[in-house]
């Protein structure tokens, strides 16, 4: 038996950043008894299929089940979106933690908006409102950005007016990507910030990059830092006079084999009688399991 869908108005939200389709079967509509566009209704939990362009892949179990709590106790204070496929079948545009933690909560029925979007604007609208989180670190903001100029085939302007930020920008996050993978690790983890990022793109030659980068952890510089060094090997005589000290180039070559393996930054430095010490820094209980795990321990 269809389950009833409670149906009242509502303002635009997420949808004023994107044109609804115009290539809508009205025929279509009414077979389907589709629901008004644009409308919050409850929808059965049941009817919800997954979002194909969910640009999100990692989802912290913690972090869930605190949100099934504070929906158990406050209830859904942000609506998800979703488009109508059939009479009991709604695909999700965005929204999918909150989607997860009703479940979680043992919700039957979610507040949800009803777009009219095609495959296009189901990514843009996935897209940005993954990029509007306050807790997207840089990295992903720099690949959802990218995904959007790819997939969506837009030019950084037109990207800069669809998530509300200038041309430079939107440039500055997509440098980083240009950046080792190691150092977008390190930038990901929280081990550099975006500021240490953007002094260490100042810097052509890749293995220098790496060399500040693990002096940076090695030795907490700070932004001020990195950018007097990076200024100074732009410098031939002051370079001379005072290189940027690092690991010998095996130890160098061994820090980026295991840190590499270990999706952490590994730091082995020894004096000149071969004595030394190995690092492996964590920014999380998940990532020291992993470690031990992988150390097989």
């Amino acid at each position: 038996m269809t389950a009833q869908l409670k149906n009242r108005g509502l303002g635009r939200g997420l949808g004023a950043l994107l044109q609804d389709s115009d290539n809508v079967n009205n025929t279509a509509e009414k077979e389907l008894n589709a629901l008004s566009p644009n409308t919050m209704n409850e929808i059965p939990v049941a009817f919800i299929v997954a979002n194909p362009f969910q640009p999100r892949t990692y989802f912290d179990e913690k972090a869930l089940a605190e949100l099934a709590e504070s929906i158990k106790l406050q209830g859904i204070i942000q609506p998800i979106t979703v488009r109508q496929l059939n009479r009991e079948s709604f695909q999700l545009i965005s929204g999918e933690r909150r989607l997860q933690a009703s479940k979680l909560a043992g919700l039957t029925t979610i507040p949800a908006y009803v777009r009219t979007a095609d495959d296009q604007q189901m990514l843009e609208m996935a897209l940005i409102e993954n990029i509007q989180r306050e807790n997207l670190n840089a990295i992903e903001i720099a690949l959802s950005y990218q995904r959007l100029m790819i997939e969506c085939n837009l030019k950084q302007d037109d990207l800069g007016e669809r998530v509300g930020k200038n041309r430079t920008t939107v440039a500055n996050y997509l440098r980083l990507l240009k950046l080792p993978d190691l150092i977008q690790i390190g930038l990901r983890d929280d081990q550099i910030s975006m500021g240490h990022a953007r002094a260490i793109i100042g810097v052509e030659d890749p293995n220098v990059q790496l060399a500040i980068f693990h002096k940076i952890i090695a030795e907490a510089w700070s932004v001020r830092k990195v950018e007097q060094a990076v200024k100074a090997l732009s410098e031939p005589a002051v370079v001379a006079e005072k290189p940027i000290k690092t690991e010998t180039n095996n130890f160098q070559g061994l820090s980026d084999k295991l840190s590499k393996m270990f999706g952490s930054t590994v730091i082995i430095s020894a004096n000149k009688q071969g004595k030394g010490e190995i690092k492996m820094p964590f920014s999380s209980e998940n990532e020291l399991s992993k470690i031990i795990s992988l150390l097989k321990v």
